[in-house]
């Protein structure tokens, strides 16, 4: 199972009609992080006329708001781009200051939907992975052979610790796991075994 979310916060600003449009987009984990994400986008723009938001979650969860701006014209314009995206976990909030010209339904629309599509390039789409937490210990000599290994088979190296041996941590996708033990067992003669931990998401890699 794979998922798409977004990277890394990100904010994008423009001007539409001498209407000020400001875009924010993160990724989230659940509603009060959403929630609390929102709340802190209105309290930073209170003076704003308004703070649009929608967001989707893994589970399925879908909520927006036009916050006062005609029905369907905001918070759909920007719950359909992360679903035309098919993202989850993402959350966008888009804050208008009404600069005095009428833009229209259609404009409203056109304004929140490149506000929010802004944001979400400016925060990165990104492919979200299965993976099985890994660790194992070998010697110096083997080192440098295995950690190019991992990075070159997309692992996500977490820990590496410098001692007698040479204790990695990584992640490696689920569907890859077993690739990598047959490599391993290769390239140092069945010297050095993986153990396997508990399973999370990561990003998708190469």
């Amino acid at each position: 199972m794979s998922y798409k979310t977004v990277k890394q916060f990100a904010d994008v600003k423009f001007t539409e009609q001498k209407s000020k449009f400001i875009g924010y987009c993160r990724p989230v984990c659940d509603e009060k992080q959403a929630i609390d994400f929102i709340n802190q986008i209105k309290q930073k723009h209170w003076d704003a006329k308004h703070n649009v938001y929608a967001y989707i979650l893994k589970d399925g969860t879908a909520r927006y708001s036009d916050d006062g701006e005609p029905q369907s014209t905001a918070g759909i314009p920007v719950l359909d781009i992360m679903k035309n995206e098919n993202l989850c976990d993402t959350c966008i909030v888009v804050t208008r200051y009404f600069g005095g010209i009428l833009l229209g339904t259609g404009g409203l629309v056109r304004a929140y939907s490149t506000a929010a599509k802004l944001a979400v390039n400016a925060s990165k789409v990104i492919t979200m992975v299965k993976a099985v937490e890994c660790n194992l210990t070998c010697d110096y000599s083997m080192y440098s052979k295995i950690n190019a290994l991992l990075l070159e088979n997309g692992c996500e190296i977490t820990d590496s610790i410098f001692e007698e041996d040479v204790f990695l941590n990584f992640a490696v996708c689920e569907d890859s796991l077993q690739l990598i033990k047959d490599k391993i067992t290769e390239i140092t003669a069945g010297r050095c075994n993986i153990s396997t931990g508990n399973i999370r998401y990561m990003e998708k890699r190469g």
